[in-house]
Protein backbone atom coordinates (compact mmCIF):
# COMPACT_ATOMS: atom_id res chain seq x y z
CA UNK A 1 0.00 0.00 0.00
CA UNK A 2 1.69 3.38 -0.88
CA UNK A 3 0.38 5.39 2.28
CA UNK A 4 2.75 7.95 3.91
CA UNK A 5 3.03 5.75 6.28
CA UNK A 6 4.27 2.71 4.23
CA UNK A 7 6.88 5.07 2.88
CA UNK A 8 7.84 6.08 6.71
CA UNK A 9 7.94 2.25 7.00
CA UNK A 10 10.69 1.75 4.64
CA UNK A 11 12.30 4.99 5.38
CA UNK A 12 12.94 3.63 9.20
CA UNK A 13 13.99 0.47 7.67
CA UNK A 14 16.43 1.34 5.60
CA UNK A 15 17.68 3.42 7.76
CA UNK A 16 19.62 1.04 10.10
CA UNK A 17 22.27 0.49 7.30
CA UNK A 18 23.09 4.15 7.15
CA UNK A 19 26.94 4.61 7.76
CA UNK A 20 27.07 7.35 10.40
CA UNK A 21 29.76 6.34 12.50
CA UNK A 22 30.67 9.59 13.19
CA UNK A 23 27.80 11.56 14.01
CA UNK A 24 25.52 8.98 14.77
CA UNK A 25 23.17 10.67 12.76
CA UNK A 26 20.87 7.98 10.39
CA UNK A 27 18.64 8.98 8.17
CA UNK A 28 16.73 6.49 5.78
CA UNK A 29 14.95 8.37 2.57
CA UNK A 30 12.56 7.17 0.48
CA UNK A 31 11.91 8.63 -3.05
CA UNK A 32 8.42 7.96 -5.07
CA UNK A 33 8.64 8.64 -8.66
CA UNK A 34 5.47 10.09 -10.74
CA UNK A 35 4.90 6.71 -12.30
CA UNK A 36 5.39 5.41 -8.57
CA UNK A 37 8.83 3.21 -8.34
CA UNK A 38 10.46 3.72 -5.00
CA UNK A 39 13.92 4.64 -4.38
CA UNK A 40 15.50 4.19 -1.09
CA UNK A 41 18.71 5.90 0.29
CA UNK A 42 20.97 5.97 3.39
CA UNK A 43 23.57 8.60 4.57
CA UNK A 44 26.89 8.09 4.53
CA UNK A 45 29.78 9.37 5.84
CA UNK A 46 33.42 9.59 5.52
CA UNK A 47 36.47 10.81 7.82
CA UNK A 48 37.31 13.42 5.34
CA UNK A 49 34.06 15.10 5.96
CA UNK A 50 33.18 16.81 2.89
CA UNK A 51 33.00 13.53 1.09
CA UNK A 52 29.94 12.21 2.66
CA UNK A 53 26.29 12.34 1.45
CA UNK A 54 23.16 12.36 2.55
CA UNK A 55 20.15 9.81 2.56
CA UNK A 56 17.89 12.38 -0.15
CA UNK A 57 21.09 12.95 -2.70
CA UNK A 58 21.49 9.23 -2.86
CA UNK A 59 18.36 8.19 -3.31
CA UNK A 60 17.35 10.86 -5.80
CA UNK A 61 20.81 9.55 -7.51
CA UNK A 62 19.88 6.11 -7.70
CA UNK A 63 16.85 7.08 -9.24
CA UNK A 64 18.16 9.58 -11.89
CA UNK A 65 20.56 6.29 -12.91
CA UNK A 66 17.90 4.01 -13.38
CA UNK A 67 16.38 7.03 -15.69
CA UNK A 68 13.87 8.18 -13.47
CA UNK A 69 13.71 12.27 -13.30
CA UNK A 70 10.24 13.10 -12.10
CA UNK A 71 10.04 12.71 -8.27
CA UNK A 72 6.27 13.45 -6.36
CA UNK A 73 7.22 12.71 -2.82
CA UNK A 74 10.19 12.54 -0.24
CA UNK A 75 9.73 10.47 3.18
CA UNK A 76 13.12 10.59 5.18
CA UNK A 77 12.94 9.63 8.60
CA UNK A 78 16.27 10.59 10.96
CA UNK A 79 16.56 9.78 14.72
CA UNK A 80 15.41 13.45 16.19
CA UNK A 81 12.87 13.71 18.17
CA UNK A 82 12.21 16.99 16.72
CA UNK A 83 11.54 17.17 13.32
CA UNK A 84 14.54 18.20 11.10
CA UNK A 85 14.31 19.42 7.19
CA UNK A 86 16.95 18.26 4.73
CA UNK A 87 19.89 20.61 4.71
CA UNK A 88 20.53 23.18 2.40
CA UNK A 89 22.41 21.42 0.04
CA UNK A 90 19.63 18.49 -0.46
CA UNK A 91 17.28 21.29 -0.93
CA UNK A 92 19.04 22.47 -3.93
CA UNK A 93 19.55 19.30 -5.53
CA UNK A 94 16.02 18.29 -4.84
CA UNK A 95 15.06 21.56 -7.18
CA UNK A 96 17.06 20.49 -9.94
CA UNK A 97 14.42 17.40 -10.24
CA UNK A 98 11.64 18.54 -8.47
CA UNK A 99 10.41 22.24 -7.78
CA UNK A 100 7.03 20.81 -6.42
CA UNK A 101 8.11 17.61 -3.82
CA UNK A 102 6.36 16.89 -1.30
CA UNK A 103 9.09 15.95 1.60
CA UNK A 104 7.72 14.42 4.68
CA UNK A 105 10.17 13.92 8.05
CA UNK A 106 9.74 11.37 10.33
CA UNK A 107 10.99 10.53 13.26
CA UNK A 108 11.28 7.09 15.01
CA UNK A 109 7.95 7.41 16.62
CA UNK A 110 5.96 8.01 13.14
CA UNK A 111 4.90 11.72 13.92
CA UNK A 112 6.27 13.16 11.08
CA UNK A 113 5.36 16.50 9.07
CA UNK A 114 4.92 17.59 5.85
CA UNK A 115 6.89 20.19 3.72
CA UNK A 116 7.22 21.38 0.41
CA UNK A 117 10.53 22.59 -1.73
CA UNK A 118 9.22 25.94 -2.41
CA UNK A 119 8.58 26.87 0.95
CA UNK A 120 11.82 25.66 2.25
CA UNK A 121 14.02 27.41 -1.03
CA UNK A 122 11.82 29.78 -1.85
CA UNK A 123 14.51 31.34 -3.74
CA UNK A 124 16.01 28.94 -5.64
CA UNK A 125 18.52 28.55 -7.99
CA UNK A 126 16.97 26.79 -10.88
CA UNK A 127 17.98 25.86 -14.44
CA UNK A 128 16.48 28.46 -15.69
CA UNK A 129 18.06 31.14 -13.54
CA UNK A 130 21.42 29.30 -14.88
CA UNK A 131 20.14 30.05 -18.34
CA UNK A 132 19.25 33.42 -17.87
CA UNK A 133 22.54 34.48 -16.10
CA UNK A 134 24.47 33.63 -19.22
CA UNK A 135 26.23 36.11 -20.99
CA UNK A 136 25.87 36.49 -24.61
CA UNK A 137 27.83 35.10 -27.65
CA UNK A 138 30.33 37.08 -28.25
Amino acid sequence: MNTTLSFIKLASEIRVKAYAPYSRHRVGACLVTQDDHIFLGVNVENCSFPLGVCAERVAIYKAVSEGYLKFKKLVLVTGNEEISAPCGGCRQVIREFAPDLEIIVANPKNLYKTFFLKDLLPHAFSPESYLKGQDPSS
